[in-house]
């Protein structure tokens, strides 16, 4: 998945919403830029920090991911392992976001873009008079790799 933001996108998101982009959100964002596409926790993160000679603890990566999330540069998800994890919200809001396939054998999470239940939420709102804005689908099985394996 192609990143849409710069980093000057970001900076203009949180100045909107009189927050500064610290050199700590800076290089917590810029993780997120560096590893399109994946899935990250906050340990993730923290890791990948410390990798690269970071100061920045652990406590930093929470609350930076946790206002990032709050302002709608992020967006996280859970994925039933009890594990929040995060990725760069590039949705757009008039479109649905994508759904992803669980690995319940080796945590992998892979995204899935065909959205094949527009039929479904037509029928529920003509039925229910419920307006869907958006929805979210999580697949459980067994990946390709792990099939492999046995």
């Amino acid at each position: 998945m192609a990143n849409a933001f710069s980093m000057d996108d970001f900076r203009k998101k949180l100045q909107e919403r009189q927050h500064k982009l610290t050199p700590q959100r800076q290089e917590v964002l810029q993780i997120f830029m560096d590893h399109p596409g994946e899935h990250l926790s906050a340990e993730d993160v923290h890791d990948i920090l410390r990798e690269s000679k970071s100061e920045i603890g652990l406590a930093t990566v929470y609350r930076s991911l946790e206002l990032l999330e709050n302002l709608g540069i992020l967006l996280k998800m859970e994925f039933g392992d009890g594990c929040s994890r995060y990725e760069i919200d590039t949705t757009d809001p008039s479109m649905h976001r994508h759904h992803h396939l669980i690995c319940t054998q080796c945590g992998k999470v892979m995204e899935f873009e065909d959205d094949l239940l527009e039929h479904l939420e037509q029928d529920i709102e003509s039925k229910s008079g419920f307006h869907i804005t958006n929805h979210e689908v999580k697949f459980f099985g067994v990946c390709k790799e792990c099939q492999s394996e046995r």
